[in-house]
């Protein structure tokens, strides 16, 4: 199956925001085996096209439209608040930082993929930025998920192994595992970017952003990439994730029996944030990765599928795309505003700090019992968290 790599680029995810549309015209004449020439020379059995292509181009502008704007503005204001606070205690700081970091990057490209959606696919910012968007879309999708799972191993770590490792050892260790993070996610994002294009449709006047594989071997190599972006997005990230979550609450349950008082309520709540943790990963990334895996095996021969299956693979894979971009929005909320002490400096940024004529910002900085409360919040954000 021919690949189409949409609006952004989910790197080796999708064709070209550009071949959407030239795909539709293509499919629109008749069934037939076309050999395009240097541009993907990969033999296609094309069907009619049994969908309403303007309402999925629609749909994948306005979806990109609402997560830019979300996104933009939550990730932002996570920046903002963790370059401002000035008691970094909690443990997955520099983590959540990185990530708000990654998912702002990714957000910020997303206008251009809508302006070449909007002009039917066609690219029109040169052979430059068709390369320098994708990389810094893909570098960031990556780090994103990758994040993620280094801060599920953190928080494990933090939990049963909090007596061992120095506060001052623990940051650099920290440090030094956000620059490999980064390098590899850089890594991972070479092999698809190299191939990227900016060339002339071959079946209409748009000039389209999308990879040209070796002509020896083109399906293998698309194969390849789509499969190493299920298995490095999704099959290794996934159960770091989910193992290392299930450690955490079983280490803290083992813990919190020493505490009567407060044990099933700790339990519970911390019972509660992990599966939200789960869940979220699960509900943003699974469908796309499914999807995606499907599709390689159908372009391999492996899964057959018939036009109808075609079609309905083609919509789905776009679409969650989209929706798996829904991560950028739901990051901020659950990894930070959702615990007290990101609410805390929130609050204090945006309250104390500017009120210093209504007393209460002199108020706040002389008040002992809430910097006792954020205190206890900040030695445990862990086990909360």
């Amino acid at each position: 199956m021919t690949e189409l790599q949409s609006s952004p680029p989910n790197e080796k995810i999708s064709l070209s925001g550009s071949e959407l549309t030239e795909l539709f015209t293509m499919w629109e004449e008749l069934n037939f085996t076309d050999a395009n020439d240097n541009s993907t020379r990969v033999e296609a059995q094309m069907c009619r096209i049994s969908f309403n292509h303007s309402a999925l181009l629609i749909a994948m502008c306005t979806l990109y439209a609402f997560i830019f704007v979300v996104g933009l503005a939550a990730n932002a204001l996570v920046v903002w608040v963790n370059l401002r606070s000035e008691r970094h205690y909690h443990e997955t700081h520099l983590y959540i930082l990185n990530l708000a970091v990654a998912d702002l990057c990714v957000v910020a490209t997303l206008p251009v993929w809508v302006s070449s959606l909007a002009q039917g696919g066609h690219w029109s910012f040169g052979q430059v930025a068709c390369k320098l968007t994708h990389l810094l879309f893909s570098v960031n999708l990556f780090a994103s998920i990758f994040f993620l799972a280094c801060m599920s191993v953190d928080r494990y770590l933090s939990v049963v192994r909090s007596e061992e490792i120095s506060p001052s050892r623990g940051r650099q260790i920290r440090r030094l595992v956000c620059a490999v993070t980064w390098l590899l996610a850089l890594f991972a994002s070479i092999p698809d970017t190299y191939f990227l294009q900016s060339v002339k449709s071959q079946h209409s006047r748009l000039t389209l952003c999308h990879p040209i594989y070796p002509v020896d071997n083109p399906l293998q190599w698309m194969a390849g990439i789509q499969l190493s972006f299920v298995i490095l997005g999704f099959v290794i990230p996934f159960p770091v994730i989910a193992v290392s979550y299930a450690l955490l609450a079983k280490a803290l349950a083992s813990s919190s029996s020493h505490s009567p008082l407060h044990g099933d309520q700790d339990r519970s709540v911390s019972r509660k944030v992990i599966l939200t943790y789960i869940v979220v990963f699960i509900a943003c990334w699974a469908p796309y990765h499914a999807v995606l895996l499907a599709d390689t095996l159908a372009m391999l021969h492996v899964l057959p599928l018939d036009c109808g299956s075609e079609n309905g693979l083609f919509v789905l894979l776009h679409l969650t795309q989209c929706l798996s971009l829904l991560h950028c929005c739901v990051n901020p909320v659950v990894y930070s505003f959702a615990h007290r002490h990101y609410r805390y400096d929130l609050m204090k940024a945006f309250i104390f700090k500017y009120s210093t004529r209504t007393g209460l910002a002199r108020l706040m900085e002389g008040s002992q019992g809430t910097e006792t409360e954020y205190a206890m919040v900040e030695n445990n954000a862990t086990a909360v968290n």
